[in-house]
């Protein structure tokens, strides 16, 4: 049978392209200790630029999550755009599956680049990380952003009804996609208004999940495993020190509102929420524009939202 056109590998070669051209490139790190790590980083660093280091969630690599954003954001800061351990050029000998080992990872890319201050943003999964950074690090972490992130989750969540899917090995199927039906089911949970994959046929999905959620299967949905564990608010430490912007989909099917409002009630006045409406937890992906104009605002101005936000949650905690 003939093998549909790989639309997945034209779309790698457009964001390596829109990265390139924009000013960055590929590095690899190896950290001597059985981890490499893949990092897009500045071709040339400028003093006068801050450094931006962007976190992606599970689902995809770097280039994926952020390759619609690099060209806007490149004028502005140093980007630094890391492949998490067991995403994309990104792996590890060792047994840790941790988000405070994916933390520890990158702060040490950082330093082997010679980052000594940053701000950053994670989106989903790499909201746990980044908010780890951020608790770990805090005198290299200037500015927070935590983009639909459940970090303020509890282990009971799940047997409690917070979320949609409860069972946790069927959400790791849900989140590491193998078969067109998983991933459809995936898009279903992630978007407000899902695009049509359901019409879309077997082979262009099938090429999607052959190109990125075919390598180390069991290692991500082992990062999946090890969110809940143990997981309970009172241990979760709080960043007094850096501002904190928590950026939400409106209709978050994986992480509901709920777990903004309570992660903006443990940050206290140090954080500010912000809630696009009509958007999912892909909220990156649906509302390009609103999610960019917070990011830029909060991360460059000194009043760190939008004055003209419409988000129904520029409202801190009702």
């Amino acid at each position: 049978m003939t093998k549909c056109f790989s639309f997945t590998e034209s779309k790698n070669w457009c964001h390596r392209s829109a990265f390139s051209k924009s000013g960055l490139r590929s590095t690899i790190t190896d950290l001597k200790d059985g981890t490499i790590v893949h990092c897009w980083v500045p071709k040339t660093r400028k003093d006068s630029k801050p450094n931006l280091l962007l976190i992606h969630g599970l689902g995809a690599n770097a280039m994926w999550q952020w390759g619609d954003f690099i060209r806007q954001l490149a004028p502005y800061f140093n980007l630094y755009v890391p492949d998490l351990v067991f995403f994309g050029d990104s792996y590890t000998t060792r047994p840790e599956r941790t988000e405070s080992f994916q933390a520890e990872c990158l702060m040490r890319v950082m330093e082997a680049n010679s980052v000594r201050r940053l701000s950053l943003v994670g989106l989903s999964y790499g909201g746990f990380v980044g908010y780890t950074m951020a608790a770990n690090y805090a005198d290299v972490v200037e500015k927070v952003v935590i983009c639909a992130s459940g970090v303020c989750m509890e282990e009971k969540d799940l047997k409690e009804g917070v979320f949609k899917v409860s069972d946790l090995e069927e959400a790791a199927s849900i989140l590491v996609p193998q078969t067109p039906e998983k991933l459809r089911e995936l898009v279903g949970y992630t978007f407000f208004k899902p695009p049509p994959v359901g019409l879309l046929p077997s082979c262009f999905l099938n090429d999607f999940i052959d190109a990125m959620c075919t390598e180390c299967v069991e290692e991500k949905r082992d990062l999946v495993r090890s969110i809940p564990k143990n997981r309970k608010l009172s241990d979760l430490p709080k960043i007094h020190q850096q501002p904190t912007l928590i950026l939400w989909g409106e209709c978050d099917q994986v992480f509901p509102l709920e777990l903004a409002h309570r992660l903006k009630m443990h940050l206290g006045e140090n954080a500010v929420l912000v809630v696009i409406k009509n958007a999912g937890h892909a909220l990156n992906v649906e509302k390009p524009k609103e999610f960019y104009k917070h990011l830029k605002c909060f991360l460059l101005d000194s009043h760190q939202v939008s004055p003209n936000s419409q988000s129904p949650s520029h409202q801190n905690h009702k």
